[in-house]
């Protein structure tokens, strides 16, 4: 089985590649950090340095990879975007859009796969809180399309894992302290008790990777978040 996971050298992307190759997967991750490409490719990951906003970059990629069988994008832009709407920058919801939405767009009309296709969106696009009209934007939108693609691309399925609150680097536009307190907040409103881990997420993605009966579904993996 072989794998390319992009945005996989941090993060949920990353536990997503340690756990498919302990499944014995052959695994590529991309990602544009170079001391985290190197980090991976100390453990035995294939790692390739690439912008998924570089529509000529993400074709001249998958021309070189050639055929696979699953494709896992999990792509953030960060915080960009966060904040009441009126403090937020229409260019910063742009960019959000750009570094996502559009990245995912362009790997899936490039990439040549042959089993599935999993997405990470996230909680926001379902979410009513304050301060999430820019990521809600752009994870709804990205939920949204995951039944037409499941369509398009069939038999090749395609689905989207839905994290919630996640204990990974997204959060280091938070001090330290504020972020304990953020998480902890958060653990005592979900059903779970806890935040997630990027181990939580990357489970779901081997979940719906191996469920050969599901397409177009998207997983929440929100502790409840949804529900609670």
């Amino acid at each position: 089985m072989r794998v390319v996971i992009m945005g996989g050298t941090a993060g949920i992307g990353l536990a997503t590649a340690r756990a498919l190759r302990a499944d014995g997967a052959e695994v590529v991750v991309t990602g544009r950090n170079e001391e985290r490409l190197a980090a991976a490719a100390a453990e035995g990951l294939t790692a390739e340095r690439l912008d998924g906003t570089d529509e000529d970059a993400v074709a001249a990629f998958f021309e070189r990879t050639g055929g696979f069988e699953h494709l896992v994008l999990a792509f953030s832009s960060g915080a960009v975007g966060l904040g009441p709407v009126k403090d937020t920058k229409l260019t910063d919801i742009r960019a959000a859009f750009e570094g996502k939405l559009f990245a995912y767009l362009f790997a899936v009309q490039h990439a040549q796969v042959t089993g599935t296709v999993t997405m990470v969106s996230a909680a926001s696009a379902r979410s009513g809180l304050p301060g999430l009209v820019g990521l809600a934007a752009v994870n709804g939108a990205i939920e949204r399309i995951v039944s037409p693609l499941a369509a398009d691309l069939a038999p090749v399925r395609v689905n989207a894992v839905s994290p919630g609150v996640i204990a990974t680097d997204w959060w280091a536009f938070m001090p330290e302290e504020k972020r304990a307190a953020q998480f902890a907040a958060a653990a005592q409103s979900l059903p779970t008790g806890r935040v997630g881990t990027a181990e939580d997420v990357a489970g779901a993605i081997r979940y719906v990777i191996g469920a050969d009966y599901v397409t177009g579904s998207i997983l929440p993996v929100d502790g409840g978040f949804t529900v609670a």
